[in-house]
This record gives C-alpha cells, structure tokens and sequence, in this order.
C-alpha cells in the first residue's frame, strides 16, 4: 500500500472539517503512555485496560519503579485487547478482518498471531497507518495484516468480506448510524461485530461534567448507552454478549493516576466512572 497520498485521496478520505481536525491531533500525537507502553514488547495500544494492577509495583527500588509501572500498565491494556478479541469466536485462518480505528495496530497483531487469518485496520491519520505498517514489516506479517489510510464509515472495501470487526475505544468520533450501516455491509452473514467503548449513562441525562471533560480532552463526542443499541438495531446487528468493563477499568484508572504517565484527564474518568455517569462497555453483536 501506499503511505503517502494525494490531496485528493485526502479529501476522499477526510470528508469534513472535524475528521480532519481528529487527523490532525492523531498525526501528531506522541503521547509517552501511548509510546512507552508499546515499547515493552513492540505492541502499540490506543486504548485503557481492565484488570487488577499488581500494586506492589508502586513499591521495590525507586530506580526500577518507573519501568516496572510502565509494563503493568502495558499489561493491563494488554488484557483489554485480548478480551475483545475472545469475543470475536472462532475466526477460521482463511478468515478476514477488520480493525475499525486501528490507532498503531496493536489489536490487529494480536488478531494475526491468535488466528492466523488475513487482517486489515483503517485510520484517517496517515502517521498511525505508518506506524502500524512499520510494526507489522518488523514482524515479518505485513502480508497478512495491513494498515490503510481509509475511513471506517466508508472504507471502499467488498460487501460482505469481513468474518469479524471490531472498534476498540473508537466509535466516540463517528455517527454510531453511519458507522454500524458500514459495518453491516461489509461484515458476512452471521459475521460477529464487537466493540469496547465508554459511554454515558442515559439515567444521568446530559453528558456529566467529567465526561464533557474527556470529550473536550480527545475531540470526540461520547454517545449514550442506548445510541449503541438503537443503531445495531437498526442496521442488522443483534447483541449477543453485553460485559459491563467499568469495575474492571478503574482500578487501571487508578493505578495509572500515581504514575509517571499522568496525562490530566485520569480525575475525569475515575470521577465519571465512580460517580455512574460513564459507563465501559463491551457489545459482541450477529450480523443477521
């Protein structure tokens, strides 16, 4: 594939002023938790993680304490990845699919090494395609995961040719109607969807303060709880597994708050986490 493009493959792909403003930020992100995470083992995440921290990290040797943080915390992200790729079944090695939002592609190499099928992930930043081509030549699988400059709502590929998709913590930068319609066509009959994402709670109405907070941190635009379901019904996704992760999240939360990797945003998740106004969801879902 081609790593550059044209002004007008561009303007295909980045079809408004907010996706280009979301390229934009993502090209030039170089954020330490992103890239210091990856670099314990080469797996690259955009996402949080799940799971008990090994707490004694915060203790030992102070001259260890900061490595050791970062590879818990790569661990737990770990973890989160692996779990919704558990969630995506049996997937045959003569299988495809789809990493919808691949950030630098992590998901998509543990897709690969676990299924051994062919796997393509989609971004509007042309640096995390880089990126992610980049990791997967490292590792001899550039044949059979590739990375392109597309957009996942309208990512130009065959009807009916992906066995699984998945959106992991990427839905929050797209209409969720566009988005699953995509989805639907391109996933084949009893194809599976899966997707992890925070979202607001409906009960508390509006967005609470701390989720307007992520989204002004992020550029993006949480949805509520029911949009998900509502936009799956209405394209021919029906759920079949619904994981409430927001327990299982915090405690990444709160580990990640008395590291050396503090971003500023991690009082907003824990507050809106704790507080019942967010909530992280896993949603497997059947394309009928």
């Amino acid at each position: 594939m081609t790593l550059t493009s044209d002004a007008t493959t561009t303007k295909t792909v980045l079809a408004s002023p907010y996706q280009r403003s979301v390229a934009d930020y993502w090209n030039q992100e170089r954020n330490p938790v992103n890239l210091l995470l990856g670099d314990v083992d080469g797996t690259y995440h955009h996402h949080y993680g799940i799971g008990e921290p090994d707490w004694t990290v915060l203790e030992g040797p102070e001259e260890t304490r900061e490595r050791r943080l970062v590879e818990e915390l790569h661990r737990l992200e770990t973890a989160q990845a692996a779990l919704l790729l558990d969630h995506l079944g049996d997937i045959p090695a003569s299988g495809r699919l789809l990493d919808a939002g691949c950030g630098r592609g992590g998901t998509s190499l543990m897709a690969n090494l676990r299924f051994g099928c062919r796997t393509e992930g989609v971004s509007i930043s042309e640096e995390q395609v880089r990126f992610a081509t980049e990791q997967a030549e490292r590792r001899g699988v550039a044949d059979s995961v590739r990375f392109s400059f597309r957009n996942m709502l309208d990512t130009g590929f065959e009807t009916a040719s992906f066995d699984g998709i998945w959106n992991n913590e990427s839905t929050m930068y797209v209409n969720l109607n566009d988005l699953f319609a995509e989805h639907s066509r391109l996933l084949k009959p009893g194809g599976r969807y899966v997707c992890i994402t925070g979202c607001y709670n409906d009960v508390y109405g509006l967005p609470s303060r701390p989720v307007s907070q992520i989204n002004s941190h992020y550029i993006c635009d949480i949805h509520p709880r029911s949009a998900y379901f509502a936009a799956m019904a209405a394209n021919g996704l029906v759920p079949i597994n619904v994981v409430d992760l927001t327990a299982a999240t915090i405690p990444y939360w709160r580990l990640r708050e008395r590291s050396h990797l503090v971003t500023g945003i991690e009082d907003a998740f824990l507050e809106a986490y704790t507080g019942g106004s967010f909530h992280y969801l896993l949603i497997a879902a059947d394309r009928i």
